[in-house]
């Protein structure tokens, strides 16, 4: 076998090469949309990132951190840890297939060129599949955590086959214990790795046992029963049990905080050692080898020590503050996030029991203990409050969630009509519709069929779905597509690969099936566990914030398995035919370039992201709208988590302190707010942390009344427990009530011209305070936060919101004004407000931002693709919006030359060839709640303002022609597809009539004939 090994080590450092160039080529060069900016900015500084965090990924990239001596290249080193960590799991890949096709064509006596051809171009084929695959090649080039646990899951795989083959039992536990080892080390990354367990064991089962049902029904019960011991038993029981020993040192012993937990990690240790060293001296070569491994996987876990550590040290970013056992174990828990029914639950239309006066029964259970500074205890700050119900528990239930526009899409997803309670069929239906149907085997298909294009999809014909290239197969799906608007059918990220890598796996899948049960059945079960178990396990709610294809790339790294076994398995079926190397080689020659060629192909031009700034530049300029030493308010994760990384890594505008209002709800997040930061003061903030513990304020009301309440009086009667801001429950609960929802804010005029929160030129719009209504109703804590924040602040620091339009600005947009991406707040009041604009504009800071000043990340190049989340985020920012409300300031001033600019800038930046075009470029027109028709000003007309009539004309017909080809699609849909695209086509046919009306406004109906 030496030639195989030979050739076989050196293919697969070739293939480790190849996807190594491909991802380097492709990366991108510093931070990305979504948790991107978190792990880098964690991984520079070693920070407390959100839960379950990942230790292991951050210290990885902290060591990677330190060879760069540019900040602005930190991201990009965090990166190439993405790309490196992928292309080995390519290595491991190659090295898998090539063990499992040697089984079958390969043994110790001959190496027969043809076959051992037909092994090295099946590992060839396979693994390069994988690498070019649409979620696979979508990890590899940013800086997240799951192409380092893609590696773990190639690693632990690759090392049981080789197990598997090592005779002498003595030396074959030592991989056993590297296994568990990896184990213990993954979990410090993502806890998918978990799922290559069933597998792992099967390969146990198959070697030490005779084979049959009973035993292979046990074996596939124990590996589930061990991933069960991992994650409730060691990763969360473990710390369990820590807080058990905790509450028994500090508030039974009076010891110090964590001396509990100390002394329990001690006993944990001791134990172990302890166990080792009998078994070893007994002889108990078994009972050695799994307390080993237990030992092994705790040393892995052990990296979690780096989370409490570091919270310890109180860095700027320190989520949920873990500094203690139970911290700790919630952090683990990811309590934050909520609960999820798994095995037993309620449907959302079960009734809730109610008590007597008419309120939702609720059942406290489970203590919240929280750290006491005056006491040196841990305190109980509340209770988890749980529902009770009329009817039993139902068995996995889907339908679960109560949120409004979950039920809604329960109703189309489960086939349900309107007030109808869930049955069992219409769970099961949601389950194999959306859980299944849309959110696994869509996935599946994207990799390995074909994909639409990369936007993201909640049930539409045109956007997010698979494809195969083939025409007569996507039409019975998607309409006919000949038809297909050019928008779709020129989208760089539609990929068509027409069956073909699917097919060559169903090839490789019926191949192993019939010449290699045992092996079949290993990589059915970690296809199986690593997709649809997942699935299951997630139970995930509809309307889900991103597409989640890269959760199961576990699942598409074990179909590329049977992608490389399809090589040998066409050979087989032509082996009368084939029987030469020549004919080996040209098979496998073929399927490389039909398979991985193609995908290599069709995939590059939208996964490279080589000149791609786009997420840096948009945070900076976020920060760059803001005067120094502000307050910005922020809503989500792709508005700051970038945000949080040029502050940290790249060390840009400090001063200015990023507030994520969901982050807001949190005590832990109000504390940290509450220190400075860097360059940044303390948030000014008068409540004491007493009023935002665990458990206080959580929620709170706000009553409808007319009266005026200062804000500095509402403030003072929630710290003093005035009665008139507190009511009692039925249960006996203190709920805080605010008796006004018409609140009041005094404007200290000097002071906000001396400090540049208003220009002098506007002085004369000053208030001499800002009187306005919150809508009344249930507020939650950050809401609190935020007018303990205004009551506080007098002005002394200028505060800005990212967006208006939500319950997080507190209905202030009146008071809002434009001079960059961010609404500064400002004691002058605005009227005319609707959905589109609201606020004043400061035309000459406005104009320096967006003509001068900003960045825009490349978007401007034509050759760097901008992906669905990319578009997504200059159409959240309502980018074309601010230009065109910036012209319209300029042509109010008379200065057309200038608002021209701005038009003509915005288009530069947006064709429609980058940024579809949308309302922002026809106008729009529609009635406000009280039916008056409300008109919001589209480029197109703002250039006929301005008199370029052929400038406007020349988008208006580029965008009629657009549209046209929208309703044209549309109306040769079949009737049951058309519901699946009346959004775009009610929104296509209202812009539509928008420009039908544009053009007669201005004279130009000969542009319609």
């Amino acid at each position: 076998m030496l030639k195989f090994n030979r050739w076989n080590i050196i293919l697969g450092w070739l293939t480790f090469l190849a996807a190594l160039v491909t991802y380097t080529l492709t990366l991108e060069p510093t931070v990305s949309w979504w948790d991107c900016g978190e792990f880098i900015s964690c991984s520079y500084k070693l920070l407390v990132g959100h839960p379950p965090g990942a230790p292991l990924f951050l210290m990885v990239g902290n060591i990677a951190s330190v060879f760069v001596s540019d900040p602005e290249k930190i991201a990009w080193s965090v990166n190439m840890i993405s790309a490196i960590t992928s292309a080995f799991t390519i290595l491991f890949l190659f090295w898998t297939i090539t063990h499992l096709s040697k089984k079958l064509l390969l043994n110790d006596e001959s190496e027969n060129p043809t076959n051992l051809i037909l092994v090295l171009g099946s590992g060839l084929v396979g693994s390069l599949a994988y690498a070019f695959s649409d979620s696979f090649w979508f990890s590899a080039v940013e800086g997240e955590v799951y192409a380092s646990s893609s590696l773990f899951t190639a690693v632990v795989f690759w090392a049981v086959l080789k197990w598997e083959n090592v005779a002498d039992e003595k030396n074959s536990n030592k991989w056993l214990i590297l296994i568990a080892y990896l184990m213990g080390l993954s979990i410090g990354v993502h806890l998918l790795n978990l799922l290559a367990i069933p597998a792992i064991v099967l390969v146990y089962y198959f070697r030490k046992y005779e084979v049959t049902k009973l035993g292979l029904a046990k074996a596939i019960l124990l590996s589930i029963g061990i991933i069960a011991v991992i994650m409730y038993g060691i990763i969360q029981g473990v710390f369990l049990g820590a807080t058990k020993f905790e509450l028994l040192f500090v508030n039974g012993l009076g010891l110090g905080y964590n001396s509990g937990m100390l002394f329990y990690f001690l006993i944990i240790i001791v134990g172990l050692t302890y166990g080792i060293w009998y078994t070893y001296r007994k002889k108990k070569v078994l009972w050695n080898t799994i307390i080993t491994m237990l030992a092994v996987i705790f040393i892995g876990y052990s990296s979690y020590a780096m989370i409490f550590v570091r919270s310890l040290a109180n860095p700027p970013m320190d989520m949920n503050n873990p500094d203690n056992a139970f911290g700790l174990l919630s952090y683990l828990n990811r309590e934050q996030y909520g609960d999820r029914p798994l095995i037993l639950g309620h449907y959302f239309s079960d009734e809730v029991k109610r008590t007597k006066e008419g309120y939702m029964d609720i059942e406290e259970k489970k203590p919240v203990y929280v750290k006491d500074s005056i006491s040196g205890r841990y305190l109980i700050a509340s209770r988890k409050p749980v529902l009770k119900y009329d009817s039993r528990k139902k068995l996995l239930p889907r339908m679960y969630s109560t949120d409004p526009s979950h039920i809604e899409a329960y109703r189309q997803w489960g086939a349900l009509k309107e007030g109808e309670p869930v049955g069992a069929l219409n769970d099961f239906g949601f389950l194999l519709s959306y859980q299944l149907g849309h959110m696994y085997f869509r996935y599946f298909m994207w990799n390995f069929a074909g994909k639409q294009n990369d936007t993201q999809s909640h049930g539409s014909i045109v956007n997010g779905n698979w494809i195969s290239g083939i025409k007569f197969i996507d039409e019975l799906r998607l309409g006919n597509q000949d038809l297909l608007p050019d928008k779709y059918k020129n989208d760089k990220s539609r990929n068509t690969y027409y069956f073909l890598p699917f097919l060559l796996g169903l090839l490789g899948f019926l191949f192993q099936l019939s010449k290699d049960v045992k092996n079949f059945w290993v990589i059915m079960f970690l296809f199986f566990f690593t997709g649809i178990a997942i699935v299951v396990y997630l139970n995930q709610t509809p309307l889900q914030p991103r597409e989640r294809d890269y959760a199961y790339a576990g699942s598409f790294y074990a179909f590329s398995i049977w992608i490389g076994l399809g090589v040998l398995a066409i050979h087989d079926s032509f082996k009368k035919y084939a029987k030469t190397g020549l004919a080996a080689g040209i098979i496998v020659f073929l399927s490389f370039v039909l398979v991985p060629g193609l995908m290599a192909k069709e995939n590059w031009n939208d996964h490279d992201r080589s000149d791609r700034y786009t997420a840096r530049d948009i945070a900076k300029n976020y920060l760059a709208s803001c005067d120094k030493n502000a307050i910005l308010f922020t809503n989500g994760d792709n508005d700051t988590y970038p945000l949080w990384y040029v502050q940290e890594v790249e060390g840009y505008r400090t001063d200015v302190r990023v507030v994520n209002l969901m982050l807001l709800n949190s005590e832990w997040n109000i504390a940290q707010m509450k220190k400075a930061n860097y360059e940044s003061a303390p948030l000014p903030m008068s409540l004491p942390m007493e009023d935002y513990m665990e458990g206080k304020n959580s929620s709170f009301y706000m009553l409808k009344d007319p009266r005026r309440l200062k804000l500095q009086t509402l403030l003072e009667g929630v710290k003093t427990k005035n009665t008139m801001f507190y009511q009692k429950t039925v249960r006996g609960d203190e709920v805080t009530v605010i008796p006004s929802n018409r609140l009041v804010i005094p404007v200290d005029t000097t002071l906000v011209l001396s400090n540049g929160t208003v220009d002098p030129e506007n002085a004369h719009e000053i208030l001499s305070e800002i009187d306005w209504i919150i809508p009344e109703g249930q507020k939650i804590k950050s809401n609190l936060a935020v007018l303990d924040i205004l009551g506080s602040f007098g002005w002394e620091r200028p505060i800005y919101f990212v967006a208006g339009g939500n319950e997080g600005a507190l209905n202030l947009e009146d008071y809002f004004q434009l001079e960059g991406l961010a609404y500064k707040l400002v004691p002058i009041k605005t009227a005319g407000r609707d959905f589109f604009n609201y606020g004043r504009i400061e035309t000459e800071k406005l104009h320096e931002n967006l003509m001068n000043k900003f960045s825009w990340g490349g978007m401007e190049k034509d050759d760097v693709y901008l992906d669905y989340y990319n578009k997504r985020t200059f159409s959240v920012i309502q980018f074309r919006k601010k230009f065109v409300r910036l012209a319209e300031a300029w042509l109010e001033e008379g200065d057309t030359i200038k608002a021209l600019e701005v038009l003509d800038r915005c288009m530069e930046l947006s064709p429609n060839s980058r940024i579809p075009y949308d309302y922002y470029i026809s106008g729009l027109s529609y009635p406000d709640a009280s039916g008056k028709m409300i008109s919001q000003t589209g480029v197109i007309e703002t250039y006929y303002k301005c008199g370029a009539m052929d400038k406007g004309n020349e988008l208006l017909i580029e965008y009629i022609e657009i549209l046209q080809q929208d309703l044209h699609y549309y109306e040769a849909l079949k009737p049951n597809q058309r519901s699946r695209f009346n959004n775009e086509y009610y929104q296509s046919r209202g812009i539509f009539e928008e420009m039908i009306n544009l053009a007669r406004k201005y004279g130009q109906e000969s542009l319609l004939m």
